[in-house]
């Protein structure tokens, strides 16, 4: 009984997969060379459509590239595109192939499937599209352009005395590679839609100056006014530095520190020191001993003139006060001074010093028939040393004590000798006064450092009281040519030495004194004389233009060569302390004239 039910069951199935068989074969031959059923591409039925007839109606359905919206967006800022400005192309015959190829490859099993589903379900098919993305990178290329920009650091300047502020600026970049992947993204939809441009900002470093604008402005307000400090004796100063040169001393640096970055305003350092530099010349003095005068009846010391705490300009410590001053506001400000007290001040006692007496002898020096520049001369120099103490173990130096030889210090022209010559020049006179103070050195014993005789004997220095000759004084002279030539001596005792000058203008005579605490040397001296003498040279005459016709004027006086050498002995406590000498060579020097032109002149005669 079930064999005929198997049998039924068997010849049902055969009849249906023939009826199917039959019905498929008739189904293909109906759509040889059209799409089958079912099949749409973007929402387009193109089912029944020989592939050419589905390419014209893709072609004129399928719309997007041409008409579809991408919107680019960055802030308020919009570009809108169409995807085939983009490089969205379609391609309609490749699209068409696809769709007509659906339900013809594979197994029959598969092609017949394909078609069943296509006929009852339908069946999108995929446009075959083509995406040039250079296009896109070239249209991102020209809204970079719009949107790129340099990052600009906020900064301060000046312009004359103005204050320049130029404002920061955020950097930005379209960053088109990532933007680029978003539209991909989005065309891929085949969908109007917005993309979001990706931008990377770079902010500057330092975005507010205003407050450093500000504090430059409040340092070109006004010049910069530097001064001594309050209570500092002289009329020196005040220095300006006006505005102007104030703003080309500023500058601005970016500086970064625990607050982050920001700018910094200041003076140029290097700058300053230079003019601090060049001030200090003038603001410096050196700490001067108090000069006093010994009072013979109290055998006190009287002060004639104060001392002087010397003081030199520490520029560092000012070049940090003025930056620190001018930041707060302040245009006025006091140099910063380092202040030396001098060893000897005002308030020094005799006793303190070990000045209790006159030591040596008192020199006198004659100098009669000097004319009045010389004598002026004379007295200002010798005031130079009035009162001036030397300190135990110094080596004093007559050229430093005498300073600039000069009209504006107070002297006159008057005779000098110079590259040997007997000539009118400032400061004639002063070996008159390095004579003198070198016969008190001699004859109070103290030791001689540096000594220059001059060239030829003069007779200034080998006058007496009752103005005559006194060759024994030949070899007991010193030159001083500031600051060629000097004159030195050492203290050599455990006591300051005061020296007292004073000179009697109306009876042509120089005294020196020593003042001190006598140790107990005596000196004694020997003298060769005047050897070798060798006789003066006939008289020189020399045509002055300055001179009328017949004038003669005589500019030196004839004087026989020489030498002579002086020994001294120092003796303390009954011995010898030291013994030096004095080797002098005098050339000798001839009687010279000046004459006007035209005048007649003795013919010189042969030379000795």
């Amino acid at each position: 009984m079930l064999e005929p039910l198997l049998m039924s069951l068997i010849l049902g199935l055969a009849l249906f997969f023939a009826a199917l068989l039959v019905s498929t074969t008739i189904f293909e031959i109906s759509y040889i060379g059209r799409i089958y059923p079912g099949i749409s591409i973007a929402g387009v039925d193109i089912g029944g459509m020989t592939p050419a007839q589905a390419q014209a109606r893709i072609s004129q359905e399928f719309i997007f590239p041409q008409q579809g919206h991408i919107l680019f967006h960055y802030q308020n800022q919009s570009w809108l595109a169409t995807p085939a400005e983009l490089g969205l192309v379609l391609n309609p015959q490749s699209t068409a192939a696809f769709a007509y190829q659906i339900g013809r490859s594979g197994s029959p099993f598969q092609r017949v499937a394909d078609q069943l589903g296509a006929w009852y379900a339908g069946r999108q098919v995929p446009s075959a599209l083509i995406y040039d993305q250079r296009m896109s990178y070239r249209y991102l290329s020209t809204i970079a352009a719009k949107i790129d920009q340099q990052t600009i650091e906020a900064n301060v300047g000046v312009n004359g005395i103005n204050v320049v502020v130029r404002s920061g600026q955020v950097g930005r970049m379209l960053d088109i590679p990532a933007t680029l992947a978003l539209l991909t993204s989005q065309i891929s939809k085949q969908e109007d839609g917005i993309v979001s441009l990706v931008v990377k900002e770079t902010p500057p470093v330092v975005v507010d100056v205003s407050e450093q604008a500000n504090l430059a402005r409040t340092i070109l307000s006004q010049p910069l006014t530097l001064s001594l400090p309050a209570g500092q004796p002289g009329k020196l100063g005040p220095w300006v530095i006006d505005q102007p040169t104030m703003a080309n001393l500023l500058t601005f640096d970016t500086v970064q520190d625990a607050q982050g970055a920001h700018y910094q305003v200041s003076l140029n350092k290097d700058a300053l020191r230079t003019y601090l530099t060049n001030l200090a010349a003038l603001v410096e003095t050196s700490p001067q001993n108090a000069y006093f005068t010994f009072n013979d009846a109290t055998r006190q010391l009287d002060l004639m003139k104060p001392s002087v705490t010397g003081r030199a300009l520490d520029v560092e410590k000012t070049l940090n006060s003025i930056e620190d001053e001018v930041i707060q506001g302040n245009h006025n400000i006091p140099l910063e001074l380092a202040l030396t007290p001098p060893p000897v001040t005002d308030k020094a006692t005799a006793a303190q010093l070990g000045i209790t007496e006159l030591i040596g002898q008192p020199v006198t020096s004659y100098f009669y028939g000097s004319p009045p520049d010389r004598v002026q001369n004379i007295q200002t120099a010798a005031a130079r040393f009035n009162g001036v103490l030397v300190a135990p173990g110094e080596t004093f130096s007559m050229a430093q004590t005498l300073g600039n030889i000069s009209l504006d210090n107070g002297y006159a022209e008057a005779l000098i000798i110079m590259g040997g010559k007997t000539i009118q020049g400032v400061g004639g006179g002063v070996c008159q006064v390095s004579t003198t103070l070198f016969r008190t050195v001699f004859y109070a014993g103290f030791p001689v450092v540096e000594r220059v005789p001059h060239a030829y004997r003069v007779k200034y220095y080998e006058q007496t009281a009752n103005d005559q000759d006194n060759p024994s004084l030949a070899g007991l002279d010193a030159t001083v040519f500031v600051p060629l030539v000097d004159f030195q001596f050492t203290n050599d005792t455990s006591h300051w030495l005061l020296m007292e000058t004073s000179v009697d203008a109306a009876h042509y005579y120089l005294t020196w004194k020593f003042y001190s605490t006598s140790d107990g040397r005596t000196v004694s001296s020997t003298s060769t004389g005047l050897v070798n003498i060798v006789p003066a040279p006939p008289p020189v005459y020399t045509e002055n233009p300055d001179l009328p016709q017949g004038k003669i004027v005589q500019t030196d006086w004839a004087v026989a060569g020489a030498d002579v050498t002086v020994k001294r002995t120092v003796t303390r406590d009954g011995s010898v302390y030291f013994q030096d000498q004095f080797v002098t060579h005098y050339e000798p020097w001839s009687d010279k004239f000046d004459y006007g032109p035209g005048t007649d002149v003795p013919t010189p005669g042969p030379t000795p």
